[in-house]
This record gives C-alpha cells, sequence and structure tokens, in this order.
C-alpha cells in the first residue's frame, strides 16, 4: 500500500508513508556502505552519457500528450496504423482500476485526461461496450461528462464536431495587435502559454470541423442537452468580469471586420514561423509544436511545405518507444525533452561524488554545454531590450526561450570543471552570470523565463483554465540563482542580497519553502538551504534552524522523505508521502548544507538511499517529484532518481564543494 493509492484519500502518517512497516533501522551505513553504493551509482551514470556529452533521463507526463498525438495525425489525416497500435498499449497501460486516468502516478482520476484517453482508444478501434471503456465513460458521466472538462480538451473535441464552438471561450487573433504596455497582451503570458494561445486564437477564428468517426454520446450525461449552459459569477468579481469580456469578444466575432481578422491571423501566422526552431518544434515542447501545425495548416500551409514537415518531423523526436513483457511495441510521446538541465545536474552529481575535475566524461559535458548556451534575443527581451543574452535553455533547441534556472545550474556545473580552455569557460559563464543578474525582478527574486511575468488577468481568463499561465518568480529558481552568485564570489553584491532577502521573507511557518519546479516543500527547502549557506548565513540562523526542524518532523519511518502532488492543493499533504530517492535526496542536501552530517536524520536518510538501490547502481522512482504546472501537470525525470541521490551522497562522503573551496576557477 502507499499513500497515494486512494484518489479521494487523506494524508498519510509517516509509518503509512512509507510504504513499509515500521522496523528497526539497519546501524549506520558508515562510509564504507555509502563509498560503495556510490562507485555504483557514479558507474551507472557514466554509463548513460551519450557519447556527444550530454545526458537525458526520458520526460513522462501523463497521457493527454499521447492521446492528443492520436487526435492530430487523425485531424490530418496522417494516421499511422502501427503508431496508433503502439500508443493505444502504453495508454490502457496507464488507466486506473477504477477506469479512469490520472495525471501523475497514484494520483486521483482526472476529468480531462480520462476523456481524452478514452477518445484517443475510441480512434484506435476499442469498443465502448468494452469493460475497461465502459468503466471510464460511467465515471466520466459521474463528474459531469464533457461539459465539465477544461477548455483545451473541448478543442481537441471541437475540432471532430463532437463539442460546439460557440460553446467554448473566445481568444480572438486580434490580440496580437494589444501593445505591450496593456492588459492581457501576448507578453502578460508566460512563454508555455503564449506560445499556445497565438496559434490558438487562429485555431478558434477557422473553427474547423473534420468528420468524426463516432459520436461520443456515452460522455455527456444527457446526451440530447450536452451543452447545458455555465452558472455566470457575481459581476463585482474578477471571475464576472472576465464571463462577461467574454460575452463581449463574441459578439465581436459576429461582426469583426474581415480586413483587420485576416491581418491579424497573418500577424500570427509570422509569429508562430519566426519561433519555429532549427529542429522544427516551437519552444522545444510538444503542446505549441501541436497547435502551431494545426493553426499553420489552417492558413493553407499544406503538409509537404518545408515549415510544416519539419515539424511534422520533430514530433516523432518526442518519442519513446519500448516494448511489452510479450514483446509488443509502446509508444510514448515526451511533453518535452531535458538535456541541458540533465546534463548540468548529472556533472554537479558526478563532480560532487568524487570523479576528477577534468575527467573525460566531465570535460565531454563541459563542451557540449558550452556549445549550447544561446547568444540571440529571444522574447525575454521585450521587457529587457538592451541586455545582452547569454543563457541556456531546457532543451536541444529552444534559443527563443533560455530559462534562468537552466542558467545558473549551468554555471554551477561549470565551476565544478577542469577545462582545458578556462578561459572559454570564464567568458561562458561571465555571459551567463550578466544576463541573469539582468533579468531580475522587481522584488529581488527570478521567475524561470521572463522579468515581472506576474499580471493577475490571465489566469482569470476562462479560456486558461490548462494550469499556471503566468511566471511569477519563485524560491528554487532564485536559490539556484543566489547559490550561482555565491560561488563567483558575487554574494554580498545588490543583486544576491535582494535575492537572499526574497528567500527570508518567503519561508513558511513551518520552516519550508514552497518549491514551484519540484515537488514541493522538500524541493524548494533542498534548493534554499544551501543557497543560503552558500552565500554566507551561519547554520545557526533561526532561518537554516527552523528548516532543520521541519525537515526532521517529515522524515518517514523508513529513513526516506517524500511528498505527494497533493500537497499543492491540501496542506495536510505537506512533506508527505512515500519516500522517492529524489526527494530523499533533497531533504540531505539541505541538512548536510546546515551542517547536520552528523545528525540522526542525516544517517537514516543516507541508510535509506543505500539500501533501497538497485544492483546496477541505479534506484527506481515511479512517482512525479517534478512540477510543469504545480497540481495542473506534473513530470517523472527519469533521470532526477540517479543524479540527486548521488549528489547527496557525494556531499555525505566529501563534503560540500563550495564550503571545501573544491571549485575550479
Amino acid at each position: 500500500m502507499t499513500a497515494t493509492t486512494d484518489g479521494a484519500g487523506t494524508a498519510p502518517s509517516r509509518a503509512a508513508a512509507t510504504g513499509r512497516s515500521t522496523t528497526a533501522l539497519t546501524g549506520p551505513p558508515g562510509s564504507e556502505a555509502a563509498e560503495r553504493a556510490t562507485a555504483r551509482a557514479v558507474e551507472h551514470l557514466l554509463s548513460r552519457q551519450d557519447e556527444r556529452g550530454w545526458w537525458k533521463g526520458d520526460l513522462e507526463t501523463n497521457v493527454t500528450m499521447d492521446a492528443e498525438d492520436l487526435l492530430l495525425r487523425q485531424f490530418l489525416g496522417i494516421q499511422d496504423e502501427r503508431i496508433t497500435r503502439a500508443t493505444a498499449r502504453f495508454i490502457r497501460a496507464q488507466q486506473r482500476p477504477d477506469g479512469t486516468w490520472a495525471t501523475f502516478h497514484g494520483g486521483p482520476g482526472e476529468l480531462s485526461t480520462t476523456i481524452e484517453a478514452y477518445v484517443a482508444l475510441r480512434l484506435a478501434g476499442d469498443a465502448p461496450e468494452d469493460a475497461h471503456m465502459a468503466a471510464a465513460s460511467a465515471w466520466v458521466r459521474e463528474q459531469g461528462g464533457i461539459a465539465a472538462s477544461r477548455v483545451f480538451t473541448r478543442i481537441w473535441l471541437a475540432l471532430f464536431g463532437w463539442w460546439r464552438w460557440d460553446d467554448l471561450p473566445e481568444m480572438p487573433p486580434e490580440i496580437m495587435y494589444l501593445p505591450k504596455w496593456l492588459p492581457l497582451n501576448i507578453y502578460d503570458f508566460g512563454c508555455w502559454a503564449r506560445q499556445t494561445i497565438v496559434p490558438l486564437t487562429v485555431v478558434g477564428a477557422h473553427r474547423p470541423v473534420r468528420p468524426a468517426p463516432f459520436a461520443l454520446d456515452e460522455l455527456h450525461t444527457d446526451p440530447r442537452r450536452p451543452n447545458p449552459p455555465r452558472p455566470l459569477a457575481s459581476p463585482a468579481t474578477w471571475d464576472g468580469f472576465f464571463q462577461r469580456l467574454d460575452k463581449v469578444l463574441r459578439a465581436y466575432r459576429k461582426v469583426s471586420i474581415g480586413p483587420l481578422r485576416r491581418a491579424a491571423m497573418n500577424a500570427a501566422s509570422r509569429w508562430i514561423i519566426e519561433r519555429q526552431e532549427n529542429d522544427g518544434a516551437w519552444g522545444g515542447i510538444q503542446p505549441p509544436a501541436v497547435y502551431s501545425i494545426i493553426a499553420l495548416h489552417l492558413l493553407g500551409y499544406d503538409l509537404d511545405h518545408p515549415v510544416l514537415r519539419a515539424g511534422l518531423a520533430s514530433l516523432d523526436r518526442f518519442t519513446v518507444w519500448d516494448k511489452t513483457e510479450d514483446g509488443e511495441p509502446v509508444r510514448m510521446v515526451e511533453a518535452c525533452q531535458s538535456p541541458v538541465w540533465d546534463t548540468c545536474l548529472a556533472t554537479v552529481a558526478l563532480a560532487d561524488a568524487g570523479l576528477e575535475p577534468d575527467h573525460p566524461a566531465l570535460v565531454k559535458a563541459a563542451d557540449w554545454m558550452l556549445e549550447e548556451q544561446i547568444t540571440r534575443p529571444g522574447d525575454w527581451s521585450v521587457r529587457r531590450p538592451e541586455l545582452p543574452s547569454g543563457g541556456w535553455a531546457f532543451e536541444f533547441h529552444n534559443d527563443n526561450y533560455p530559462d534562468i534556472d537552466d542558467t545558473a545550474e549551468v554555471v554551477l556545473a561549470l565551476k565544478r570543471v577542469r577545462h582545458p580552455q578556462p578561459r572559454r569557460v570564464e567568458a561562458a559563464v561571465e555571459r551567463a552570470m550578466r544576463w541573469t543578474e539582468g533579468m531580475q525582478s522587481r522584488n529581488g527574486a527570478w521567475g524561470a523565463f521572463d522579468v515581472d511575468n506576474t499580471s493577475p488577468f490571465p489566469n482569470r481568463l476562462p479560456f486558461c483554465d490548462f494550469g499556471e499561465v503566468i511566471d511569477p518568480p519563485s524560491a528554487d529558481v532564485t536559490a539556484h540563482v543566489v547559490e550561482a552568485l555565491a560561488v563567483l564570489g558575487r554574494q554580498h553584491g545588490e543583486r544576491a542580497r535582494r535575492g537572499i532577502a526574497y528567500l527570508l521573507a518567503e519561508q513558511e511557518e513551518n520552516g519550508a519553502w514552497f518549491g514551484r519546479w519540484g515537488v514541493n516543500y522538500l524541493y524548494g527547502t533542498g534548493a534554499v538551504v544551501p543557497a543560503l549557506v552558500t552565500a554566507g548565513l551561519p547554520v545557526s540562523h533561526p532561518a537554516i534552524r527552523r528548516a532543520v526542524g521541519w525537515l526532521e518532523s517529515v522524515q518517514n519511518d523508513d529513513g526516506g522523505w517524500g511528498e505527494d502532488l497533493r500537497s499543492y492543493r491540501d496542506r495536510d499533504w505537506i512533506g508527505r508521502g512515500a519516500s522517492t530517492p529524489s526527494q530523499t535526496a533533497w531533504a540531505l542536501l539541505a541538512l548536510l548544507a546546515a551542517g547536520e552530517r552528523d545528525g540522526e536524520a542525516v544517517r537514516r536518510g543516507i541508510d535509506h538511499l543505500v539500501r533501497t538501490q538497485r544492483e546496477d547502481g541505479s534506484w527506481d522512482e515511479p512517482y512525479f517529484t517534478g512540477t510543469g504546472f504545480p497540481w495542473d501537470f506534473s513530470i517523472n525525470y527519469h533521470l532526477y532518481r540517479q543524479v540527486f541521490p548521488l549528489t547527496a551522497l557525494g556531499r555525505y562522503l566529501h563534503g560540500d564543494p563550495v564550503a571545501a573551496g573544491h571549485l575550479e576557477g
């Protein structure tokens, strides 16, 4: 039994969260056991490096990626029987016993995800009367049917006439003409939302309908009245205001001037094409690529056009092929790929584990990262037009959207490598930090992609119910930047001081920090404590001691740490969940930085990592510990289970390389 089996459950006790009975721990592992585990982990991680220098683990999300891939192929008329069968096998394998699909391992059934998975399986030939399909459709009806699903799901259904376009919120392409100072201009949205919304304005303007191969009456609570009206919120509330704004936009659609609408769609088309990456994708993530392909196709680009041909080819690179136990092919679609992030984290892990700083694997990784540095402007420069570029992106190809988190971590990785061309590294680090410092927001913190991307309005739009659509500063990103500044000796500068002040102000009453890009308070605390200590806060500082107390209070009985994604919605889940390798490592990194190496909590945490390591030097982690949008979009980074435990073991054995003065340069 695990902590997250029951979707309607309550937060478990520490004993229940472990998934094991409470038994006496073995004796202290000592350096010998930890050294053996570290050596095995180093060997395993080195074996996974690509010959070009990078690492990349699978990036697992949820079956909407796979379902929408099949829906896209159906819409464009490019179905492939082998792809359909292999994708359907993966979708079926993710179905829960109650007939639903969740958005993370062990999570509760989710309505929109279940609807999209169900429709994809119907496209693959599964019959509605099949037991697994009947269970899914019955649950969907119990939850309110298609009418209760999110906007994006209903947009996909509208493409085939399974939902009426008139019953979807409006987002007109004329939004392209809103000046940058006006609320709800496209740069008020986070980069991921911006890249998705622009092509969807074109799709919504065209309102295409392809003939549906079957009806979906079984997914409506009342097929005779599938689109019941939704209640209006009070006009005195922001939600009520934006609902009425949507009514205005619907009225505008009926009288919109043809030339203006065509010009707006052409402006959207140019915007989309200008942002296509060299690999054919958009933003290095799957959703904008899918919607951009549909939008351009509706604007007259045929499937053999170089832009669409490259876009469709890029989607194939987002697929992971595997086989079932019976040897049948299985296909999973990644929402994104994370080679830069994985490579810098792997470099840090190997260096902290004791690999020589001029080891060929580390030098090769540094060479690859140096080649990936972005030196041209992107959408971030709309708010910082005079700032020279110099950051890194998350993906193989995403020059338009470098991110601050990756850039800070790449700097920390490069500082651990003794490169044969130190001046080259020094120049790259200086460019990167000049860009990073220039991306600081007004409150002293850093967001992931943009500066001061904090408008309260985009999240209020009826159209935007698919997760976080803005990019406000966060404690975890700010912590990584502060740590990088401190490693470079800039911890006393104004930018670092403001970042430190932000972090101290953001600490929760319980001593933890919120995790925006990882789950959740364990991730935030595991990032902030090492950063503050590296920046010079004594381990006796009250903020550090409160963090240590909180981490000790939420340690599981098996010695590990875990936190369920439900902590984003329910405070009873904060710090509670089945122990995972990555979350155990985050807690250990904080405790080790806080001077607790000889403490009982660290001893038990290291013992847990040693005991749960597999024979090949890896760890198993089915739980999702990464975050795209808190709660709404969760990620299982398959390399997290390797790099973070190795980093924790390395620092347990060798100490913090920053404190020990072992960084290069």
